[in-house]
């Protein structure tokens, strides 16, 4: 009688345990030496402390807040009244200011920083493209301080010589350029931030359009596309949310610059329509202000507004990394 035969098991390839690891207990190291499972549990635990301090953050400024949150309730949002000697607070003109500032800030910003990156990624050579992306990154390494007082002692005579009278004159129509010409004011503020976040959208766009495939640009090439007409028609479309993610991260580091607008806004706590008048953000007002603050309700009132920005800046970063891992998943073959 022949035997039967027992069924050969395949041997492991090599690189590749005979056994899968359960889960993410098998992640954290269970199951595996003593001298892994301790490093990988110690590496779990200090990328846990990034999230424990956001949460910390969030924490603390809520309970620093919460004597202006029971005072004023969502009226703290709508109040346009600002008088610490009569324990009145209201939020209002500072959230004004640091929109419109912001808004400023990404009117001039984009179109140059994209119009910088397409040149980058797409049409410039090689030997042009590095030294001039090294030079766009660059202003983000200088301190904010330094572009305060470049605002002080050359954007703002501009502005107040030059710029203010030209836009009043042929634009005065306008209610946004109408009023006295200072120099300083909300203006003089979207130009720093505009600056100041150039290399953030420039970079981050450059990464995303250069993530596209390169099958677009060929195919559209190959129909009879004009290089423009290709990137407009091909590499732009599929790229679309991860630009608009670059620019939401801009508008993030726009919401929470300090030093730089602090020194050529006029810090008045006053909405007005035109961009020539003096405003004040939600920053500059903590950093001008809370050394000031004597009252617990003040020191309250500050801590709110600083909870306000850091839930407005934490959700447009959240939105934005999003946007931006949505074209890291597109298919392979993109530029490098």
């Amino acid at each position: 009688m022949a035997q039967a035969s027992l069924p050969i098991e395949p041997e492991p390839r090599p690189g590749s345990s005979a056994r899968a690891r359960p889960g993410w207990l098998g992640r954290l190291g269970v199951g595996t030496s003593v001298g892994d499972g301790a490093f990988r549990v110690t590496t779990a635990l200090v990328a846990a402390t990034v999230v424990l301090a956001l949460i910390a953050i969030f924490a603390e400024l809520a309970r620093a807040s919460s004597l202006s949150l029971e005072a004023f309730g969502l009226d703290f949002i709508t109040s346009q009244n600002w008088d610490p000697v009569r324990d009145e607070f209201g939020a209002l003109p500072f959230i004004y200011g640091t929109l419109v500032s912001s808004l400023i800030a990404l009117l001039l910003a984009v179109p140059v920083g994209i119009g910088t990156a397409i040149f980058l990624s797409e049409l410039a050579p090689e030997w042009i493209a590095k030294p001039l992306g090294f030079l766009v990154e660059l202003l983000a390494a200088v301190p904010s301080v330094v572009y305060g007082l470049w605002g002080i002692f050359f954007l703002a005579p501009v502005l107040r010589e030059h710029v203010q009278p030209f836009l009043a004159s042929t634009l005065g129509i306008l209610p946004i350029f109408q009023g006295p010409h200072l120099g300083f004011g909300m203006l003089a503020g979207g130009i720093i931030l505009a600056i100041m976040i150039l290399p953030t959208i420039s970079s981050v766009s450059r990464e995303v359009l250069r993530a596209v495939p390169g099958i677009y640009r060929e195919g559209a090439l190959a129909l009879g596309a004009t290089h423009w007409e290709a990137i407009r028609t091909a590499v732009l479309p599929h790229a679309r949310s991860g630009l608009v993610g670059g620019v939401i991260l801009g508008l993030g580091r726009a919401l929470g610059e300090t030093m730089a607008i602090t020194m050529v806004i006029g810090n008045r706590p006053e909405i007005d329509l035109s961009w020539f008048a003096p405003s004040y953000t939600m920053a500059s007002v903590i950093a001008n202000e809370f050394t000031e603050a004597t009252g617990d309700l003040y020191l309250a009132a500050l801590a709110e507004i600083g909870l306000l920005l850091l839930v407005v800046s934490v959700a447009l970063n959240v939105v934005a990394r999003l946007l931006v891992w949505r074209v890291g998943r597109l298919p392979s073959g993109a530029r490098v």
